[in-house]
Order: structure tokens, then C-alpha cells, then sequence
């Protein structure tokens, strides 16, 4: 059986996020189905706020391309998105923007296309549902990616997470597990594609 890829992160590099736990959750989550896992954080790739301007005058930042890459050797890629302010955070936006300026040998939307994204969420009342909602027309909309209708949105994050990063409900866990399990039959069935 063909072993997917998938990518992991959080849209929050704050050093107590618990979107960051939620991203680990997901990552042994998915490790133990059976996949390929690369959990890493957006604090490795940091990037200057897009700006038309700047994109002419300099480029696109070199972390740019790295992780078009990164997103172009996966198969799926889970993301733990914050919410501010009832939308998804700059961070996570801004590396969607850049990712989507890299003009190299394949289109700009290559890297969101051809795999299966998972969208997570650790937030207030409504566990992240208005950014998790953002994201989706984000990514199928604006760039054509797959995204799961299964999703994980953890109400009150910052209650949800026993000292050790685990969950303190099990429907959290219930939640996440079927999150992954539909990923990486859709990862697969890229990775089979690919495979030929």
C-alpha cells in the first residue's frame, strides 16, 4: 500500500499556542495511521508582510520557495489555524500569499493543487469555525485545492489541553481522528496518482 506524505502546521508560532499542540496531536495522529509525516513550524520560515512593491524590488523570499516545495512534496497537508478576529491569522494568509507568488517551473497554484488539505482549529466558543470557514474559501476558491469536509475545531483551546498537550474531552480526540483518517485516504489516493 502506497505510504502518503503529509505536511503539518500551525498558523501560530507564539511559543504557547495551542494550535502548535493541536498541530503535534494531529501529527502522532496521523503517524500512527500509517503516513509520512513532516511536522514544522512557520517560525523556521519567516517572510516580510506581502507587498506588491517589495515582490518587485527583492523578489520572492527564498522561504517562499522552500515551502512551495515543502507543500509540492506532500500529498496532504494539515493546517491548525488560529482565529483572530473571526478570520484566519496573517501569519497563515501571508504564507498562503507568498506561496502563491513563486513562479518557477510549475504554476503559481501548483503547490495547493493535486493534494488533500485538513483544516484544524484550537479557538474561543466556536472553536475556530469562522477562520476554519475563511481558510476553506481560501484554499477551494482562490486556489482550487481538496479540502476535507471533515474538520477538527476544539472550543475554549485554551482549556482543552491537559499539562502533558493532550486532550481533556475525548470528542476532541473522536473529532481528530476522524480528521485524519479521511486525510490520508485522500493523501493516498494523491500518492497512488502520482505513483501511476
Amino acid at each position: 500500500m502506497t505510504v502518503p506524505k503529509i505536511l503539518v502546521f500551525s498558523g501560530s508560532i507564539r511559543s504557547a499556542s495551542v494550535n502548535a499542540k493541536l498541530a503535534a496531536l494531529a501529527a502522532r495522529e496521523l503517524a500512527g495511521l500509517g503516513a509520512e509525516v513532516s511536522h514544522v513550524t512557520l517560525a523556521d520560515y519567516p517572510m516580510p508582510i506581502y507587498n506588491g512593491d517589495d515582490e518587485a524590488e527583492n523578489g520572492v523570499p527564498e522561504n517562499a520557495r522552500r515551502l512551495k516545495a515543502l507543500f509540492r512534496a506532500h500529498h496532504g497537508i494539515f493546517i491548525a489555524n488560529p482565529e483572530y478576529n473571526g478570520s484566519v491569522t496573517p501569519l497563515t494568509k501571508n504564507t498562503i500569499d507568498w506561496i502563491s507568488r513563486v513562479r518557477d517551473d510549475t504554476p503559481p497554484i501548483a503547490a495547493f493543487r493535486d493534494r488533500a488539505f485538513a483544516i484544524g482549529g484550537a479557538a474561543g466558543g466556536f472553536g475556530g469555525l469562522r477562520s476554519a470557514m475563511a481558510l476553506r474559501q481560501i484554499l477551494e476558491i482562490a486556489l482550487g485545492a481538496t479540502v476535507i469536509p471533515e474538520q477538527v475545531l476544539v472550543r475554549n483551546g485554551s482549556q482543552a489541553f491537559d499539562e502533558d498537550g493532550e486532550f481533556v474531552e475525548a470528542t476532541n480526540a473522536d473529532r481528530l481522528e476522524a480528521t485524519c483518517k479521511r486525510l490520508v485516504v485522500e493523501a493516498r489516493r494523491y500518492a497512488e496518482e502520482e505513483a501511476g
